[in-house]
């Protein structure tokens, strides 16, 4: 029997800006990554995201990003394993007060954006991220990247790790995501997104943009909440991974 959880970026509005259908979307993962107010979020939106995700039954997770609104965390920024240490303790600890008001668990920690691809590729920080997350609380789950340093950082530290793949983002031949940056980063079309995840649960691979096949381990799926048509497609995915047999349910459950 294949497992995997289905994991979404939520809580990313801020201020007077919506972004995403937080509501709507929730029923159709098993877990929630919540940003911390540094990349999107503010302390309303994160306090109704958490009692969302509550009520929906869904694992909670902090979503720590850089301090960068203007670029939504998306953006490379110059920091030392220090600081990209001191920025993932502040957020997790912002999101786990929330969370306790409300009387929920914190379950995991997956970084956002720039923060998130530059750990899959420096070790240094990778080891400052998870370390991050060991100190605050050894038992929360750390997402990273399938096969990245920052999973391997966490896996040294005895952290429990989930292996992350992307529903609607293509591969490079290293087992990275093509940037933002170069065309075909995402996959538009919904049925070949689906097809990739169950190709990467059942198989164990994926085809880079080099053409090459890839070995993955898929624990968890990514689906971003802020791109155009995100609702259809976690709808798609749940459906099509229910008629294949694979059971949905989150890391460590």
């Amino acid at each position: 029997m294949y497992s995997v959880d289905i994991n979404c970026d939520l809580g990313e509005s801020f201020g007077a800006y919506q972004m995403g259908n937080d509501e709507a979307i929730l029923p159709f993962v098993t877990s929630a990554n919540i940003a911390c107010g540094f990349h999107a979020g503010d302390p309303g939106v994160m306090k109704k995201t958490v009692r969302l995700a509550i009520a929906n039954k869904v694992a909670i997770g902090a979503h720590p990003g850089f301090q960068d609104l203007v670029g939504f965390g998306r953006r490379d920024m110059a920091v030392s394993a220090e600081e990209a240490f001191d920025l993932v303790v502040y957020q997790i600890g912002a999101l786990q007060a929330f969370v306790q008001a409300e009387g929920g668990v914190l379950h995991h920690v997956k970084p956002h954006g720039a923060l998130y691809n530059m750990a899959a590729i420096n070790a240094s920080l990778a080891q400052a991220i998870a370390e991050a997350v060991y100190k605050v609380n050894p038992h929360l789950h750390l997402y990273g990247l399938a096969g990245s340093e920052l999973v391997k950082a966490g896996e040294k530290l005895g952290l429990h790790v989930a292996h992350e793949v992307f529903a609607d983002r293509t591969y490079q031949a290293d087992g990275t995501l093509t940037s933002r940056r170069l065309p075909n980063a995402m996959i538009i079309n919904q049925q070949e997104a689906v097809q990739q995840v169950i190709r990467m649960i059942k198989e164990g691979k994926v085809r880079s943009q080099q053409g090459e096949e890839v070995a993955i381990q898929a624990d968890t799926i990514c689906i971003h909440g802020d791109v155009a048509h995100a609702l259809e497609l976690a709808q798609l995915i749940k459906e099509k991974l229910t008629q294949k047999g694979i059971q949905l349910q989150t890391t460590g459950a």
